[in-house]
This record gives structure tokens, C-alpha cells and sequence, in this order.
């Protein structure tokens, strides 16, 4: 996983997990100005609510599906 990976997902989905989140603050002394610059910007988004922590559900399989 990138910064940037983790940037768009988070965005798109409004979401980040814990595992991310934790990923991000463990891995950030190993980022360059580009990645510093997007986990700043994740924090903000956290700050401000557009993104919140929490998970993210997998899509169920239709209902007419699980019964055959």
C-alpha cells in the first residue's frame, strides 16, 4: 500500500480503517515530501469529517444468489 493508494480509497469511500491509520503513523518517518504532504491532508480530512474512522463492509452477494 501507498500514501497515495490509501489517500484515493479513504477519499472514495469516506473511510479509514484502523489498520490504515495505524499504518500511516507507523510508516510516516519514512515518507518523502509528496507522502508527507498527502498524510497531512488525510488528517485534515479526518479533522474536518469528510473521512471517518470506522470499517469498511464488503459488498454481500445478492439474495437469489446465496439461496441456489
Amino acid at each position: 500500500m501507498t500514501v497515495g493508494q490509501l489517500f484515493i480509497r479513504s477519499l472514495s469511500s469516506g473511510v479509514i480503517t484502523h489498520s490504515e491509520l495505524s499504518w500511516l503513523t507507523l510508516e510516516q518517518n519514512r515518507f518523502n515530501r509528496t507522502e508527507e504532504a498527502t498524510a497531512l491532508r488525510i488528517g485534515r480530512l479526518l479533522d474536518c469529517g469528510q473521512i471517518q474512522l470506522g470499517c469498511r463492509l464488503t459488498p454481500e452477494k445478492p439474495h437469489c444468489d446465496r439461496v441456489r
